[in-house]
């Protein structure tokens, strides 16, 4: 940021850090104990979440976009990771929630192995410097990392979980 009046660098070129990213964490979005036992009841169980977050009535809008989403091929990347997303006009400001099932849940993932760990990330369908993606990209960067996979997998709690998440690599 300039001083007060100047033009703000040019935002498509900037890349997201670890920092910025855990911002985006809020433990009221946090579920460290899923109990849903099918990728249905987990998205499910998110979008409750998110609904109650941001006042939303009508949480089927959400549900339905992301199983929608998910027909076109699983957001389970493997290695026990899942990113549901979507674009909803039920949502103001991008939201990620964050869940993790102990057990694993059957997510239709690339390596056919259970999920443990999701991370919803929800936008409205035009978002400032495209902040969907930026999040959904670092999220991805940071998730690569087996050890960090397994920080996040016993973290235990929303503070620990976003200083793993912000820690810059």
């Amino acid at each position: 940021m300039g001083p007060p009046g100047s033009m703000p660098a040019e935002s498509s070129k900037h890349y997201m850090n670890s920092q910025e990213l855990a911002s985006y964490l809020k433990e009221s979005l946090c579920i460290f104990d899923l109990t849903a036992k099918t990728k249905r009841d987990a998205l499910a169980e998110m979008v409750e979440a998110i609904s109650a977050e941001h006042n939303i009535k009508d949480k089927d809008i959400i549900l339905e976009m992301l199983l929608n989403r998910e027909s076109l091929g699983s957001t389970a990347i493997g290695k026990g990771v899942a990113f549901p997303h979507g674009r909803t006009l039920a949502i103001r400001d991008l939201s990620i929630v964050f869940a993790r099932s102990a057990a694993g849940i059957d997510c239709d993932a690339v390596d056919k192995k259970p999920t443990h760990l999701f991370f919803l990330i929800i936008a409205p369908p035009q978002d400032k410097d495209n902040l969907y993606l930026q999040v959904l990209g670092r999220m991805i960067d940071i998730i690569k990392d087996k050890s960090t996979r397994t920080e996040i997998l016993n973290a235990s709690g929303f503070s620990e979980l976003q200083a793993i998440v912000g820690r810059e690599s």
